[in-house]
């Protein structure tokens, strides 16, 4: 498996080494035609100066031969650099110097088809070794030395050549690609050393969290991916989200663990019982005038793993709609369905020695929702109210119209609900009361079932608790 390290690194190497190879060829070849059009142009000037002044001394002394010429083309010769040879018309040398020594070329001619261009063309430039004169090609420029006379006749008086050993003009390209060279090995060298940095930068958060989430896999729900808080980057976004996650998995898991327990509980007592009381009967532990008390707990107990069992497929199905569909919706009168809900909890709340306020409009109030959850809600609702009010106070239902909503409440006078534990009453398994009398069956799930058929139909609730009142109120939308 490639490693996001090597994939980074490779990436900022090809990069580096591509854009160096583009810029370094274009800048070798711009550089190595600057240099030879500066030495090209710098030996035609220097051959059209001498050739002026030759021209000049020929009209004026009709010779060459003299030491003053001689003295000034060996200066034109040394401050240029060059090499300097001045033959006749048909190609033969005079002298040649390049600056420091003259040197003697006794019955030695330039090549005649050189000699016929500068004589054709007025003028040569390439590289040559002049048929062997020079033991190297070397580049050169050559004019021919012409005056005219009083007829206007042209008269040629002879040939400069001028040239330069290509040797210096490749030492002084090779030292600049050497510098080029060495530049962009600096430059790769501190591309790797950041590009190592930064990948590593980014990878060791990234392999922590895979191994926090390995952990998770295996149970360890207590890892956490720390030190990252103050990068203000994506990364440390992602720690931020990757520990929010860690939380949740945290919560979901202890959840689990306490709904397992509850259940366990919740089940085992009322089997117990079961169990017990029908091993008495079998076993005539129990007289026969007592068996229609025992088995009237037994059906008692029987209901208490009933409803069990109806809340824990209540909550798949729930689940199952949540994750597929949204519920269907339809238009339904909510008094009625209140109504209703009210009418099958009557002896329930009178048997606590509850009273209701019942305060909501007279005639219909058509909302959109489904009927049988949002019965199922305020069953939930007012059930809950119920089992957690004063013995002998009032349970207010009130149904009000505000900006195209019907908002819902259900009010019970009991024991006050701590801020902190407000927020978590909707959770899945989790109890305001965690005590086992028989009028606290619950298992912790009725107020999440609430919540989710409100969240399937996009709707609210919110919960108060305040000297003791305590207030559901949950909306739907006007029809």
């Amino acid at each position: 498996m490639r490693s996001l390290y090597k994939r980074q690194l490779a990436m900022m190497v090809g990069v580096t080494v591509l854009s160096f190879t583009l810029l370094s060829t274009a800048f070798m070849l711009l550089s190595y035609r600057y240099i030879i059009s500066e030495k090209r142009d710098s030996m035609e000037r220097n051959a059209g100066y001498i050739v002026s002044f030759t021209s000049s001394y020929y009209q004026r002394y009709l010779s060459i031969q003299d030491d003053f010429y001689r003295s000034y083309v060996a200066s034109i010769a040394l401050i240029s650099d060059s090499y300097v040879i001045v033959a006749n018309p048909d190609g033969e040398i005079i002298y040649a110097t390049d600056g420091h020594n003259f040197y003697e070329y006794k019955n030695t001619k330039v090549p005649e088809n050189l000699v016929s261009q500068v004589l054709d063309q007025g003028s040569y430039t390439g590289m040559t070794n002049l048929g062997g004169i020079y033991p190297e090609r070397r580049y050169m420029a050559a004019r021919p030395v012409f005056s005219s006379t009083i007829a206007g006749n042209t008269i040629v008086h002879g040939l400069v050549l001028v040239s330069a050993d290509a040797s210096s003009l490749a030492e002084m390209w090779s030292a600049t690609a050497t510098i080029f060279f060495f530049s962009a090995v600096v430059v790769l060298l501190i591309a790797v050393i950041a590009s190592t940095i930064t990948s590593a930068h980014q990878a060791r958060p990234l392999n922590e969290m895979a191994e926090a989430a390995r952990k998770f896999g295996r149970g360890e729900f207590d890892v956490r991916v720390t030190g990252y808080e103050g990068r203000c980057d994506e990364i440390s976004t992602l720690a931020e989200a990757f520990n929010s996650m860690a939380n949740s998995l945290a919560k979901v898991e202890s959840q689990r663990s306490e709904f397992i327990a509850n259940v366990s509980h919740e089940l085992k007592t009322p089997m117990t019982t079961i169990a017990g009381f029908a091993e008495g009967i079998l076993d005539g532990t129990i007289p026969p005038e007592r068996e229609k008390e025992s088995l009237q707990i037994i059906v008692s107990e029987t209901r208490r793993l009933s409803r069990l069992v109806r809340r824990m497929l209540d909550l798949s199905r729930l689940n199952a709609l949540a994750e597929n569909t949204l519920t269907a919706q339809e238009q339904f009168d909510l008094t009625e369905v209140v109504s209703r809900v009210l009418i099958s909890l009557e002896g329930k709340i009178t048997s606590r020695g509850l009273d209701v306020d019942v305060q909501m409009p007279e005639d219909k109030l058509m909302v959109w929702g489904d009927p049988d959850s949002i019965t199922q809600v305020c069953y939930n609702l007012v059930d809950n109210a119920a089992k957690f009010a004063a013995q002998g106070s009032t349970i207010t239902v009130q149904i009000t119209k505000k900006d195209g909503k019907a908002y819902t409440c259900v009010r019970n006078l009991g024991a006050t609900i701590s801020p902190e534990e407000l927020p978590l009453l909707f959770d899945r398994f989790h109890k305001a009361d965690y005590s086992r009398s028989m009028d606290r069956e619950g298992v912790g799930l009725g107020l999440y079932i609430v919540k989710t058929i409100l969240g399937n139909l996009k709707e609210n609730i919110t919960v108060t608790s305040e000297d003791g009142v305590t207030e559901f109120t949950f909306t739907l939308t006007l029809a």
